[in-house]
């Protein structure tokens, strides 16, 4: 099983598909189901998926609700960073929100599969594009 750290940008495709690279985020969901991944998140990924599903996509109170429910059932480990981690990659460019997602995989020494630019530019030792994950194997290409 391969241990990786998720950011926002990732699982929000699980729930809007139709978005670029849905189809590599449908394949991490999926290896992540067949337990090839153990995926870690900080708290924060539920916050910024209830947010932009209320205030972005205009989700009823109903399927917001939902929403959480699906994501206390995936089970994600959720940690969280050393704020010395987040003020160091702050430091380096990204948001406080992102540098979270980048500090917990640099702390546990996973990688981070991130479709935003900025932190695969910043974090490049870290973040694998979204875009290269091939699933099954972890290979990349």
């Amino acid at each position: 099983m391969t241990a990786v750290v998720l950011d926002a940008s990732v699982v929000f495709k699980w729930f809007r598909p139709q978005q670029r690279h849905g189809a590599e985020a449908k394949v991490v969901r999926e290896d992540y189901a067949a337990g090839r991944l153990s995926i870690s998140v900080p708290s924060l990924l539920s916050l910024e998926l209830l947010n932009a599903a209320a205030r972005r996509w205009s989700w009823d109170a109903s399927a917001v609700q939902q929403l959480a429910v699906d994501l206390t059932r995936f089970a994600f480990s959720v940690s969280e960073p050393s704020i010395d981690r987040v003020a160091t990659w702050t430091a380096h460019g990204l948001t406080a929100y992102d540098a979270a997602y980048v500090a917990l995989a640099d702390g546990l020494g996973a990688r981070l599969i991130s479709d935003d630019e900025r932190v695969l530019e910043v974090a490049a030792a870290i973040a694998l594009p979204l875009s290269a994950y091939r699933g099954r194997t972890g290979t990349t290409t």
